[in-house]
This record gives structure tokens, sequence and C-alpha cells, in this order.
């Protein structure tokens, strides 16, 4: 009789999982073992957090849940980071967590959480074994609600004596929730006569189809189309009709004219935050149609007309039967949206005394990343021009956290890396996040993976720095740090180092980055040239 990490083991591997990142603990020692002979890759982190960052950006690219496991207690705390980022992110994620004994459970013992009140609050399901026959409905639970509705992370826990006991239940496949499919003559009717409208695309435009289905849509009714936060690869940026991101500091300009649309099409987003500049946007008196499989976030924030639960892509294929129609003005109104993103887009060159501002540096990697390139990134300053200043191309995929979690860049290049080995991967990381993750560079060194790792340093946290200029100018307190020697840290993992101190170093740059093999660049960053007194007074 199997054990119930067999059957675990079994079952993810029937869902087509083939990878799993772990940071190993003695409390799931039979899920390693069942691991052992299954057809399933494991990847062997060094801290669990970004073991979590790595099966999420596997999830990114798979579509499918990704899937790491850490031990209880301390393991379960630095998993966590990840858990919130997949919640923020809308990414399927399965944490599989190795717990004390069932007959401790509750009993306060050595390392023990207990995860429903840990994680209840933000994963779409947590459950807890209490016996092996339990196993089975667990994990497929747990699968249908990652995967299910808007994606999500989930949580089993699973007593180390569970694990490894005889299961008599039969494996449990997940259910799988048809939806009906939605109707799409009212959302035709309101596009034919507005003259004003938006595309607003998210997250759930990310599956199989979704890119190409979004441009079809796009062009055959003459929408302008704006990205939500960090999603930038969804739709070309060369593109007439790309009319921009909605993410932090847009322009004045750009979001005067976003306030003058008479129709706003909301497609696979939840209409969070940063996406509505501060729930602010669609402002009262836009029409807005929401379309988003769960129906928890329809009508949240932003009262809808219609508020459609649909998979935004099954939306776009009923759309395909009816007959586009617009408003001959609607041209000039994308003409002069995608001009505001084009303006947005120049970098003013400036010289400035303490190092290159990194505006420049993302614009030549951009012109150098391949047309299927990969480029993930962590989060800071550092990041920002990689929004605005890099024109994204059809074949190319940006993995970039959504919840703004730093330490996402260097494990996500390392799945990056193994899910697609024929791709370039690039990573761009600052100072500060490179040391919280960058330790799983050591897997890119044991697997001899060629990532291309651009390393902005500046000494400083600079998001938080320019917060603290508006705030208290002139007043540094806790945004300054000291490094170790960056380059003797990129070479300790195998990676040939490149010093980008000028402009006239831009050339091996570009080239480090189209050649084969790894490479790690090291750029001098200016963080004068981020500061808001600074920046303003070169403006003027």
């Amino acid at each position: 009789m199997p054990s119930a990490a067999q059957i675990l083991v079994d079952f993810l591997c029937r869902q087509g999982v083939d990878r799993a990142f772990c940071v190993p603990g003695e409390s799931y020692i039979a899920l390693l073992d069942a691991i052992h002979d299954a057809p399933m890759d494991l990847v062997v982190c060094r801290q669990e957090g970004g073991a979590g960052f790595a099966a999420l950006a596997d999830a990114r690219l798979t579509g499918l849940p990704g899937v790491f496991m850490v031990s209880r207690g301390p393991g379960a705390c630095n998993a966590s980071i990840a858990l919130h980022t997949a919640e923020q992110d809308a990414v399927p994620l399965i944490l599989l967590i190795g717990q004390v004994e069932a007959r401790d459970l509750r009993r306060d013992a050595f390392q023990e959480i207990d995860y429903r009140r840990m994680f209840g609050g933000f994963c779409k399901f947590v459950g807890e074994a209490t016996g092996p026959e339990q196993v089975p409905e667990l994990i497929a639970r747990a699968w249908a609600a990652a995967t299910g509705g808007v994606p999500g992370p989930v949580v089993l826990s699973l007593p180390e004596d569970v694990l490894a006991e005889d299961c008599p239940v039969r494996m449990v496949e997940p259910t799988r929730v048809e939806a009906a499919a939605p109707d799409p003559a009212p959302l035709a009717a309101l596009l034919r006569a507005a003259e004003r409208p938006i595309l607003l695309a998210g997250h759930g435009l990310e599956g199989e189809g979704g890119r190409a289905a979004l441009r079809r849509f796009a062009e055959a009714w003459n929408l302008p189309v704006a990205v939500s936060f960090r999603r930038q690869d969804l739709f070309p940026n060369d593109h007439p009709l790309y009319a921009g991101d909605m993410g932090l500091r847009n322009p004045d300009a750009q979001r005067d004219a976003f306030a003058e649309a008479d129709l706003v099409v909301a497609l696979g987003t939840r209409l969070t935050d940063i996406t509505t500049q501060g729930y602010s946007w669609p402002a009262p008196g836009q029409r807005l149609v929401h379309v988003c499989p769960d129906p928890r976030f329809l009508g949240w924030h932003f009262p809808a007309d219609p508020a459609i639960t649909a998979d935004a892509r099954a939306l776009l294929a009923a759309m395909e039967r009816e007959a586009p129609g617009f408003p001959k003005g609607r041209t000039a109104w994308c003409e002069r949206l995608r001009a505001l993103h084009v303006a947005d887009t120049k970098v003013a060159r400036r010289d400035w005394p303490d190092g290159l501002p990194f505006a420049e540096v993302a614009q030549a990697i951009g012109e150098a990343l391949p047309e299927d390139g990969i480029l993930t990134l962590d989060a800071g300053t550092f990041g920002a021009p990689f929004y605005r200043k890099v024109s994204w191309k059809p074949g190319q995929r940006l993995l970039a956290p959504i919840s703004g979690a730093m330490g996402f860049g260097a494990p996500a290049a390392v799945a990056a890396a193994l899910r697609c080995p024929g791709r370039t991967v690039a990573c761009a990381v600052g100072d500060g996040g490179a040391l919280m993750t960058g330790g799983e560079l050591a897997v890119a060194l044991e697997r001899k993976l060629p990532i291309k790792l651009i390393l902005s340093e500046n000494g400083g946290y600079a998001s938080i720095r320019i917060h603290q200029e508006h705030q208290h100018p002139g007043r540094v307190s806790g945004t300054m740090f000291g490094n170790p020697d960056f380059g003797r840290w990129i070479e300790s993992f195998g990676l040939p180092l490149l010093r980008v101190n000028t402009r006239d170093d831009f050339a091996a740059m570009r080239e480090a980055i189209r050649r084969p093999g790894p490479a790690g660049i090291l750029v001098r960053t200016s963080m004068e040239a981020v500061l808001p007194r600074r920046s303003a007074l070169a403006a003027e």
C-alpha cells in the first residue's frame, strides 16, 4: 500500500507537475523519499523564501501551480513572503509544510504553528491532515483552490508521521469547474457606441493564448490598451494601440486623459490599489465593464455595469462572434493616448557625479534582450525604467513581483533558466535585494545555468530614500548601507564579471547579454539621479 506521501507526489505528477523547489527538513523526509523515484525534478534551494519565489516564477511560465516544500516553524515563516506575493500577483502556488506529529498538534510542540491561523487571511485554502486517509482529498482541494477563479496560494500542513503512513484511500481528482460561456452582446453594444474607450488588461490574460486573443480583440475593435501594474509583456509595446501601464507615478497628462474615457473595459484584473491609481480610476461617471472570474472582486471598489463573472479569455473568444464597429472619432483618441505613452518613454541624457542613471542602463538592456528573452526583476527604484522606458516585444516575458517584494529577482531567474533552457534569461537586481536571496545563484552554479545578472549598486534603499527626501529633505536615516565587494561576490557564482561605470561600457554590456553563456554585470548607479531635489534641479 502506498504511503500518504507517495499518493501526494503521484497526484502532482498526474496533474503535470514536473518540478518542485525545497529547503529540506526532517519533518517531511517521507515526502522527499517519495520524490526520489518520481518523474519530478527537485531543486534544492538555500532559503525558503527563495524557494517560494522560484516556484512562483515557474508557475508564471507554465500556467500550472508552482510547488515548494519547507519544514515547520522557521521554514514556514520564511516561506510566507512567497505566499503573500502569489496572492498579490494572482499566481497559483502550493506550499507543502512538514508539520509536527499528529499526536502533538495544538500542544505547542517544538516549532509548531497553527497554519490555518497564520495563513488563513490571505491564502485561498489552508488544510491540515490528521490522518493519511485525508491527504488525497486535501491535495485535490488545494489544487482546485489554487487554480480556480482568480489563482492564488494554498497551504497544506502535513504531519511527519501522517506522511509516512500507508494510505488506504484511492487517488482523488480535483474538481474542474466548467464556466458557462459569457454573453458578448452587452459589451459589443457598448464598444460600438464608445468614442473614448480604454481596455485595461490584467492577469487573466497571462494564460495560454491570452496575449494573442487580446491583440486580435484590440485590433478588431480599434481599442487602446493599457496594462495593469507590471504586466507590460501582455501587449506589444510598440503597437499603435498600446497606451502604457497603470503603475507607480503615472504622468499627470496620461492620468488626465484616462479620466476622459467614456468606457473602461477591465479584463482579468481585480482593480487593486496601484492599477487604479489609489482607487481613483475609473472615476465616478465613467462607465465600467469589469470581467473577472471571481465574483468577490466585482463591485468591490467600483460599480460596474455590467459586471461579468467570466474568464477574460473566454469572453474574448465569445466576442469574436460579434461584428466590430466603432465611431470615427475613436482613431484620434487612440493616437492621443499613444502619443502620451511615447512621450513618457523618453530618457533625458545627463551626467551625474556618483554613477550612471539606471534609466539609460535599462534601455540598453532592453535593446539587447532577444525577442524571446526573459527578464526577471527584483523590487526597487532601479526597476522602474523597465516598465516605462523599455519597449516589450511579443515573445518576451517580464517576471516581476506585483507585490513589490524584494528578493524575487534571482530565484525567479533560476526558475526561468531551468524551465526555458534555450532562451536568454536576464535578471536585474539592486544591491539591497541581491543579498536577500542572491544565494539562490548557487543553484545556477550547480546546474550550470547561463543567467545574465545585472546588479545595480548605489549603496542604499533608493525607493525609501526618495520618500524620505520628499517628507524629510536632507535628513537621511536608515536608508543607506555599506556593501561587500560585489565583483568578487558575482564571480563566486561562476559569472564572468563586467563592470559598467560609464556609457562607454554599454557596448560590452549589450554583447554580454547577447552572447551565449553566463554573465555578471555590475553597474555603478547614481543615487543622485533619482532623488527628488536633484532630479528637479536637473530638469530646470
